[in-house]
């Protein structure tokens, strides 16, 4: 009997997939059955990716804040003809605390996380297929006012804005639109913190623990698949509760 795979013959983009919830979600979909792009900033991560992710995938090195390189993305995916899935997924974290913000810290957010996945989504739309998802990767920190995440925060408050607008925008097209937001993940990002700041990051969590990236790319699932297929323009929290408490 052949497994029925959630995403066979589907074509998906995934920006930010050489490391943490990108590339979980990458090797996640591939298995699924999709033929996977991924994009890094990194030559060398980006291959060590591909080799990781499978036989169904291509790699295009890349910055989502270069409105080039994302064209250059698309010139690639366009061999395939039309993509099924957008998972925009590259994004930047730093933080600092008002007071200590500056110009740089701010436009390096807000080109990245907003312009770089505004554009993401804008340049993929001429090859979506009607009845497309798109999926933006949010955060917790959207709704939540922790220390020194203001800037950072913002940039994924504006990714749900997005989400709202595309709904009502591609409507007539039956492209669904969402957001996952995550909450704290075990992924490099998390890993180079000291123990004492991870121990104070677990505690704010109900459920006692960090987010495995699986997970998250479990929920990317749900909302690219047909499972999904009454869902659009939600805030998908993936937080172990800790946005909801």
């Amino acid at each position: 009997m052949t497994e029925n795979k959630k995403l066979q013959g589907k074509v998906a983009v995934i920006t930010g997939g050489t490391t943490g919830i990108g590339l979980a979600t990458a090797k996640l979909f591939e298995r699924e059955g999709a033929y996977v792009f991924i994009t890094g900033r990194r030559q060398k991560e980006l291959d060590e990716a591909v080799k990781a992710i499978g036989s169904n995938v291509t790699g295009v090195q890349g910055d989502i804040a270069r409105l080039t390189d994302l064209d250059r993305l698309y010139e690639a995916v366009a061999t395939k003809g039309r993509v099924d899935v957008v998972f925009a997924n590259a994004g930047v974290a730093e933080f600092a605390p008002l007071g200590k913000i500056t110009e740089e810290h701010f436009d390096k957010l807000f080109d990245i996380n907003v312009k770089g996945t505004l554009f993401t989504v804008q340049k993929a739309l001429p090859l979506l297929n009607n009845g497309g998802s798109i999926i933006i990767n949010g955060s917790v920190a959207s709704v939540k006012g922790t220390p020194g995440f203001g800037v950072y925060g913002a940039t994924k408050a504006a990714l749900r804005s997005f989400v709202r607008t595309w709904t009502s925008d591609l409507k007539d097209r039956h492209i669904r639109s969402n957001v996952i937001s995550p909450g704290p993940t075990d992924t490099p990002v998390i890993d180079q913190q000291p123990a004492d700041a991870i121990a104070r990051i677990v505690s704010t969590i109900p459920m006692g623990r960090l987010g495995d990236a699986d997970e998250i790319a479990k929920a990317a699932l749900f909302l690219a698949s047909d499972d999904s297929s009454f869902v659009t323009g939600i805030e998908l929290f993936v937080d172990g509760g800790r946005g909801q408490v």
